[in-house]
Order: structure tokens, then C-alpha cells, then sequence
């Protein structure tokens, strides 16, 4: 009889045990629905918006933050978010380690969860910057210091602090920008894009000059960066570039001088207002390349990738003059006669002469 009763009691005791840690399982598997429920259904955000998108909330995030910080961030911005919470959320959800910086817009309402998920996706706002092909430094830098996203640590800095700031040692900071579109985060110093685009420049003209026909009339990196600015201000259709390049490295081989409106207008300054004069054209300057023979001395322009292209791989031509259709277009000659009657042509209007 006793052993029948011990029996029973140890069944009793491992049934017990049995359902203790079911109890268990099922109260852990409880709280994680609910807490998952909690974190995904309960609105974090403020009704009340800080943009002037009423429907999104705006937050920022510092670099190099750990998620206390990021909690203690998030609330002094606005959103009720508690950091022990925050911490068992992040971790739960297996994105601790995965939150990025930068700055979010935030749906009104979101709940905790969702604002993580977002912050860990790095889904956040970028504002973007675009140098374009023949913009000159000018230009550039009317466009970064008026850009609202960008922090202006540049703005009045001379030319050459500039350069000095990019570890750069150039004659000028003209045409060392590559042209593209630079996206960053708002609130970045806007010496980044600079940089950035220097660096995109070097890198570009580095591998061009290692790709550069022999024969070329070229010195340097730099001449070819010249040459290139020249070609992106004369080019009215894309396809005449190899066309342009050829002109212009044929007359450096002969020693003519480049005579090229562009250059003459570069040197009048950004105040040219966009009629050139004949008395332009004999006012002495650097850049006066009806004055003076070969390249002038620094880039007039931002060139493209592909007027640096245009410049290495010119088209197999005798031509040295050329003149603009009225269509985009250019037309090309190798003689000085054949030249003289394209201007009457194409800018005169004159009827051909007949022989």
C-alpha cells in the first residue's frame, strides 16, 4: 500500500512540475504578445507635429548614439519615450544594435515599435545638391550657400582657404568639382559636398590621364581639366564633343591660339551680362584667348565626365575652326575659306557663293 502511495505522490510532483512550466511558457508567450501588441498598436508620437506636415512628426538623431542616448534624444525632441522600454523594445525586436542616425519624419501616431523598425531601416530624410556640367564656381557656390539643409561653415571663405580646407594646391577652385547630384543629411557642414566632389574629380581625372592617347599635346591632369571646361562651355550638341576636342588639340599642336568666346567671358567675371563685344574681345586678360596662345589658366567651368572623355578620345579630324548652326549643332572646317563661308552661312545668313 505505501509503495502505491509513493507512487501516486511522484506522479503528482512531475505533473506538477509539468504544468508549472507550461504556466510558465504560457504566461512568457502572454507577455510577449502583449508587449508586442503594446509596442505595435499604442502611438508614441505626439498628435501635435513639429513640421509643417501636420501628419508626420520630425526627429534627429546624433551619430555614434547607443540606445539610451537615442531614447533621452527622442524625448527631449518631443515623443514620449521612456528609455527602459526603449531598450527592451530595441533588444525584443533584435534592432538594438541597428538604429542609424540621421533625421526622421515620423508618421503622427506611430507606435513604438513601427518608429524603431523605421530608425533601424535607416528610412530617413535626404536632401540632395546638384553641381551641373559648365557651371562655374560662381554658380556653385550661390547654390551651396542658399541651400536650407546645409550647415554653411564655407560661406564667404575665400577662394583659397577653400582649398586650403580640401587639402587642395591649385591656382583656383574653379572646375575641380565634379558635376553630379550629392545627396547628405540635413544639417551637414556644407565643406562635405566639397569635398566629396573634389575627391569625384580627382578620382575621374586620375583615371583619364592614365587613359590618354600619347600623342596628346596635354602637360598635366590639369591642362586636361582645362581643356575639358573649354569643351563643356563651346558644346551645344553632345555629339560634337569629340569634334570640339579635335579643334582644340589640332590648334594647340600648331601653336594657333584657341580663340573661343568662353574664355574671354570667363574672364569678364560673373558680372558679364551676356553680351559679348568686340571691344571684350580686345580687352587684355589671361583668358583672352584671342590674345594669347594656348590654354588659359585655370578651368572656366565644371566639366562632365563626358567633355573629360572628349578630351582623351577627341574624333580623327584635320578640322580647326568651327561655328555654331543656330540648332545646337556645330559645323567643322580644316580651312580658313571653307570656315569664312559657314559663318556667312550659318551667322550672316548669306546665300553661297557661287563659283
Amino acid at each position: 500500500m505505501r509503495r502505491k502511495i509513493q507512487g501516486r505522490s511522484l506522479f503528482t510532483k512531475k505533473k506538477a512540475k509539468g504544468l508549472g512550466l507550461f504556466s510558465y511558457l504560457l504566461g512568457a508567450i502572454v507577455f510577449l504578445l502583449v508587449f508586442y501588441a503594446a509596442i505595435f498598436l499604442l502611438p508614441v508620437v505626439p498628435i501635435k507635429s513639429n513640421t509643417q506636415d501636420l501628419t508626420t512628426y520630425k526627429v534627429k538623431i546624433a551619430a555614434q548614439s547607443g540606445l539610451a542616448s537615442i531614447a533621452q534624444q527622442l524625448q527631449e525632441q518631443g515623443l514620449s519615450t521612456y528609455m527602459i522600454p526603449f531598450q527592451i523594445s530595441a533588444r525584443i525586436l533584435f534592432v538594438g544594435s541597428k538604429l542609424k542616425p540621421g533625421t526622421y519624419l515620423l508618421p503622427t501616431g506611430s507606435s513604438l515599435g513601427k518608429i524603431l523598425l523605421q530608425i533601424a531601416r535607416g528610412d530617413r530624410v535626404r536632401e540632395n545638391i546638384a553641381i551641373i556640367p559648365g557651371m562655374t564656381i560662381w554658380q556653385l557656390r550661390a547654390v551651396v550657400d542658399s541651400h536650407p539643409a546645409l550647415v554653411h561653415q564655407t560661406r564667404g571663405m575665400s577662394s583659397r582657404a577653400l582649398l586650403q580646407s580640401l587639402n587642395l594646391n591649385y591656382p583656383s577652385d574653379e572646375g575641380i568639382f565634379l558635376p553630379d547630384t550629392y545627396v547628405f543629411d540635413p544639417d551637414e557642414p556644407d565643406i562635405n559636398i566639397y569635398r566629396r566632389a573634389s575627391q569625384a574629380m580627382q578620382k575621374q581625372l586620375s583615371q583619364a590621364w592614365g587613359e590618354r592617347q600619347a600623342s596628346l599635346p596635354l602637360k598635366s591632369p590639369y591642362e586636361l581639366l582645362i581643356l575639358a571646361s573649354v569643351i563643356e562651355k563651346e558644346t551645344g550638341h553632345p555629339s560634337d564633343r569629340p569634334l570640339i576636342a579635335a579643334v582644340f588639340l589640332n590648334r594647340i599642336a600648331k601653336g594657333m591660339m584657341l580663340q573661343t568666346d568662353p574664355t574671354v567671358i570667363y574672364g569678364l567675371g560673373p558680372k558679364f551680362d551676356g553680351n559679348l563685344r568686340k571691344a571684350d574681345l580686345r580687352k587684355d586678360s589671361p583668358y583672352n584667348t584671342y590674345m594669347h596662345k594656348g590654354l588659359p589658366p585655370t578651368p572656366i567651368s565644371m566639366p562632365g565626365k563626358e567633355s573629360i572623355q572628349a578630351a582623351i578620345h577627341p574624333a580623327q579630324s584635320n578640322a580647326l575652326f568651327f561655328v555654331a548652326r543656330g540648332d545646337g549643332s556645330s559645323h567643322f572646317s580644316a580651312t580658313l575659306s571653307e570656315h569664312e563661308s559657314a559663318v556667312d552661312r550659318y551667322q550672316r545668313k548669306l546665300a553661297p557663293k557661287s563659283n
